[in-house]
């Protein structure tokens, strides 16, 4: 079982070990190894919350900036002609490299909100978002 948790922006992994009949995980998406564990969900849940606080007290307890997870920015690795296909595109409508991207995902994750399908991610309402991307990939 794997399934994901969220605090404060933070994301934890949960796992079950049938072997030690616990909960566990660590928050993901950060440099540091924070783990956590507990006998049952309630009990997982309080120490993930418990594993954040202590990371975010230890960063400033060194002075150090904490890891955010999902800055904004990551790198895409497309393969030569679906990067020389999209960089056709962008020039031909007067787009960069990111728009592009930007409005593939929002289309693809507009399309699955719509179909039902859920990959444990919340997304915001946003009514028309496919149609305002439509009109600007018209142009």
């Amino acid at each position: 079982m794997i399934d994901m948790i969220e605090y404060k922006g933070y994301y934890g992994s949960v796992h079950y070990s049938d072997e030690d009949k616990c909960f566990f995980g660590k928050i993901e998406h950060i440099r540091d190894l924070v783990s956590y564990e507990g006998r049952d969900v309630v009990s997982l849940r309080k120490a993930f919350e418990e594993g954040v606080h202590d990371y975010l007290e230890t960063c400033k307890s060194k002075n150090k900036a904490p890891d955010r997870p999902f800055k904004g920015s990551f790198n895409v690795r497309t393969g030569p002609d679906l990067h020389r296909q999209a960089y056709v595109y962008a020039h031909e409508k007067k787009m960069n490299l990111n728009q592009v991207v930007i409005s593939a995902l929002e289309m693809y994750l507009v399309k699955l909100r719509g179909s039902g399908l859920k990959h444990g991610v919340k997304l915001d309402d946003n009514a028309g978002l496919l149609n305002h991307w439509k009109s600007i990939l018209k142009k």
